[in-house]
């Protein structure tokens, strides 16, 4: 439930249109729900703006689904990441409408529009083996409320590709850079816009990539102004602040 949801609750209230009975139960576990095993924070987004995220990696096929169908029942858009294929299953037994990406490993219900600015988040990335790292911030931003636009596979190895698309990169209001190998990208784009750029290191590479550390420091050691770096492989993260920044 959100302020604007709350606002048209307590106005029904007002009008005689809804009991107090029946707003009191809307209202009474709006801190959070306690389901054993996961407290709900059904206050999350009155009070940071979006709903509560469901981080699947660690949780048994019965708990992302306990926690689905509770989010449910409170009118919440639903994003989960980190998802399995046998998660997906089990929640599409409870929601038809819940839609899977095997790519981000994400699952997403979405039961309520939400408004969208007319700026897009430019997402880039080095390689194609950053790809699902990559649509984890894609698909996090796009279920936030953003427009996302692509540039996919244009590294340093082959700068020249990243030219033919930086005009665009350019027009986003702001950019998420994925890169693994030494993540240079990030750098690199750092240097050519005027707009903040958020970038992800990602474990790929070889063994001195270090499962992603190699790009994590070169990311934090830019000569470029303007970047920002999540953690390894955090593609949700980056999302998550490109959506903030955008609707600024």
């Amino acid at each position: 439930m959100n302020s604007e949801e709350v606002r048209r609750l307590l106005e029904g209230v007002k009008q005689g249109e809804i009991s107090i009975n029946e707003a009191e139960k809307l209202l009474v576990d709006i801190p959070y729900t306690d389901l054993g095993y996961a407290r709900i924070d059904n206050h999350r987004e009155m009070r940071v703006g979006y709903p509560e995220v469901i981080y699947c990696a660690g949780k048994t096929v019965e708990q992302v689904c306990g926690i689905v169908e509770h989010m449910l029942t409170r009118n919440n858009n639903i994003l989960a990441t980190r998802a399995t294929e046998e998660m997906y299953q089990a929640v599409l037994s409870i929601c038809k409408e819940a839609k899977y990406d095997k790519l981000s490993r994400t699952i997403r219900i979405i039961v309520k529009p939400v408004a969208c600015p007319d700026s897009y988040i430019a997402v880039v990335t080095a390689g194609t083996s950053d790809l699902p790292v990559a649509e984890e911030a894609a698909i996090t931003a796009e279920t936030l409320g953003n427009k996302v636009q692509r540039y996919y596979d244009v590294g340093v190895a082959g700068i020249h590709r990243l030219f033919g698309s930086i005009e665009e990169i350019r027009g986003a209001k702001v950019i998420v850079v994925a890169a693994g190998m030494e993540g240079a990208l990030a750098s690199v784009v750092g240097g050519l816009v005027d707009k903040p750029v958020i970038a992800v290191p990602t474990s790929v590479g070889y063994g001195a990539n270090f499962g992603g550390l190699s790009a994590l420091l070169t990311m934090l050691n830019s000569c470029a102004s303007g970047i920002s770096v999540v953690n390894i492989d955090n593609g949700f993260g980056a999302g998550y602040l490109a959506s903030m920044i955008n609707k600024l």
